[in-house]
């Protein structure tokens, strides 16, 4: 046997008809969880913890307007929901757009009560949507004198 017949039958060759029908089968057949998969991290979300103890969430949507996205605080329920319906008017008024945009709805909960969802504030310029939740005031740390 020589090397390239031996090389054929150790490593077959990626175009095989066996190796594209399980590419395409198994994202054909169940086309739900791979919509899903591929779609679970959508949009893009930086979470950071600034010094003053407040919580800053930055929600890249490119192509998207303020009006197209809701802010839903809930105190009571420590939660906070963000979601984005995307309007048959904006397709409309740019169909030459190819920005991939999707209706989303992402929700986080405060665990710890330790943030005032009764203040949250948010800006939304050039595609980045802040979403700034601040600390409760009884929640600082606070510095004990020793006696």
């Amino acid at each position: 046997m020589n090397n390239i017949s031996m090389w054929k039958t150790t490593y077959p060759s990626l175009l095989t008809r066996t190796m594209f029908d399980d590419v395409f089968t198994g994202v054909f057949s169940d086309w739900e969880r791979t919509y899903r998969r591929n779609t679970q991290g959508y949009p893009l979300v930086d979470i950071v913890r600034e010094e003053n103890g407040s919580v800053v969430m930055e929600f890249a949507l490119a192509g998207w307007r303020k009006s197209d996205l809701h802010i839903d605080a809930q105190p009571e329920k420590n939660t906070i929901t963000v979601s984005g319906s995307v309007s048959e008017e904006a397709d409309e008024v740019k169909p030459q757009r190819r920005i991939a945009r999707r209706n989303f709805t992402k929700s986080f909960v405060n665990y710890d009560s330790n943030l005032d969802l009764a203040h949250t504030t948010a800006k939304f310029e050039d595609g980045l949507l802040t979403v700034t939740v601040p600390q409760r005031p009884e929640t600082k740390a606070l510095t004990v004198d020793i006696l």
